[in-house]
Formats: structure tokens, C-alpha cells, sequence
């Protein structure tokens, strides 16, 4: 129960911040404070800078490959759908990793 409440918040609250412009500043926050909060100046502003450059390729990428139009194709659909399919096969293999490094420590 509780991660479905978290899940909905953090719905909610992604909603609000990309109303507000400000979705991506919130997931780099949010990476910071998850991965390394003790990092130094200049190894966050590297971090930070790899973590926008992916978010600007991703994006630039989506807009690149939509056909014309106002409504989705079914191309722009499968697209759509393989790049979430790659995401989540990456999210999945960190969990893994994430899980294995706990369990052997």
C-alpha cells in the first residue's frame, strides 16, 4: 500500500513540476540525493551535465522521429514504445545490480 501511495504522489507531483517547467531540475535533484550527495562541486556539475545531456538527446530525439502531423501514427507509436521498452530494460538490470551489491556487502 504504501509504494502505491508513493507511486500516485510522485505522479501527482511530476504532473505539477512539467506544469511548471521544471521536470527534469526535479529528477536531476533527485538523482543527486539518491546517488551521491557527498559529491563535490565539480563531479556534480559533471554529473549534472551528462544527466541534461541525456535528457536533451531523448527529447530532441522523440521530436526528430514523430511523423507529421497532430496525431500520433502507429510508427510514432512503436517508436514511443521501444524507447520505453529500452528504459525499462535499463531501470530493470541497475535494480538487479542495486539488489545483488545489498545482498553481498
Amino acid at each position: 500500500m504504501r509504494e502505491e501511495i508513493n507511486q500516485e504522489f510522485f505522479n501527482k507531483l511530476s504532473r505539477r513540476l512539467s506544469d511548471d517547467g521544471k521536470v527534469i531540475e526535479a529528477g536531476w535533484t533527485a538523482f543527486l540525493a539518491v546517488v551521491h550527495p557527498e559529491a563535490p562541486l565539480d563531479q556534480r556539475k559533471e554529473m549534472e551535465l551528462a544527466f541534461y545531456a541525456g535528457a536533451q538527446h531523448l527529447f530532441a530525439s522523440i521530436m526528430n522521429l514523430l511523423d507529421p502531423g497532430q496525431e500520433p501514427t502507429d510508427a510514432d507509436m512503436r517508436r514511443m514504445s521501444l524507447i520505453a521498452d529500452e528504459l525499462q530494460k535499463w531501470y530493470d538490470q541497475r535494480k538487479r545490480e542495486a539488489e545483488f551489491k545489498r545482498k553481498h556487502e
